[in-house]
């Protein structure tokens, strides 16, 4: 390995960072560039919370209320607000919680040439720089525990949200990468029904 490659890199990383910020890619294109990914992600959005964002469980609005809170702070969320009388809860976790490093790199390969190749027609080579920015982000996931026949139905909805601006100086999205859905929620529902099993709730 050449060991001056990384030090390469990181400087041409620098120096594109360098010619956005001197506006060589305009603030319209990079909104354009923000927008078509936005648009794009949204699509798959839905499509994975039709897929994965509803389930039904054969127990007590209460009880899955109490283990659904239980999961999401398992896994590193912090509740934000409450009300379990009505089966809602809103918590929050830099982002990328709840996924761990190695599964955030595993969305990062699977995402990233789909948000560059989105970015591409509208910020050119630039686009090959992007890459996944948490700092500064939220991941802010909305729970709802409902009565349904024979048990309770369990919604689940996962958004972004900017606190802080990041390096690159690009607009954020506001859709999380379709793979990090995916996997968050699959994580989640696992932690969840480890959750009813643990109180008897689950064979």
């Amino acid at each position: 390995m050449n060991p001056r490659r990384p030090r390469c890199h990181q400087a041409w990383v620098a120096l594109v960072l360098a010619l956005l910020a001197a506006g060589c890619v305009t603030q319209e294109e990079k909104r354009d560039a923000t927008l078509a990914v936005n648009l794009a992600f949204q699509t798959e959005y839905e499509q994975i919370l039709a897929e994965k964002g509803v389930r039904t469980y054969k127990v007590k609005r209460t009880e899955a209320f109490v283990a659904l809170h239980a999961a999401l702070s398992r896994l590193g969320m912090r509740i934000e607000s409450q009300e379990p009388e009505v089966g809602y809860i809103n918590v929050f976790a830099p982002a990328p919680t709840p996924l761990n490093a190695r599964e955030w790199r595993q969305v990062a390969e699977a995402d990233l040439p789909k948000i560059r190749a989105l970015a591409r027609p509208h910020i050119g080579w630039a686009a090959e720089f992007i890459n996944f920015e948490p700092q500064g982000l939220l991941v802010v996931i909305n729970g709802t525990t409902l009565d349904s026949p024979g048990g309770s139905e369990i919604s689940l909805t996962m958004r972004l949200r900017e606190v802080a601006p990041p390096p690159s100086g690009m607009p954020r999205r506001e859709y999380p990468p379709p793979t990090g859905v995916r996997l968050g929620l699959d994580k989640i529902w696992a932690q969840f029904e480890q959750e009813l099993r643990s109180a008897g709730k689950l064979p």
